[in-house]
């Protein structure tokens, strides 16, 4: 079972990237992840597919969080 959480937010450029968090996200995506390596090379992957990580006026912030 993975034990990490990959959280992809989608904020406005606008925001300060220390004030992008899931309540201030446009979007939050989620995904389980195997190690935090994985976490960081699939969080932008997801936004990409998702078609919000190219939206413009947004970015993509990636944070990786453990499961309890």
């Amino acid at each position: 079972m993975p034990t990490i959480l990959v959280v992809t937010l989608i904020c406005a450029s606008s925001l300060a990237v220390q004030d992008c968090t899931r309540a201030t996200a446009q979007d939050v995506i989620t995904h389980p992840a195997h190690s935090p390596q994985e976490c960081m090379l699939i969080g932008p992957a997801i936004a990409a597919g998702s078609g919000r990580g190219t939206d413009a006026g947004t970015y993509v912030k990636t944070l990786c969080e453990r499961r309890r």
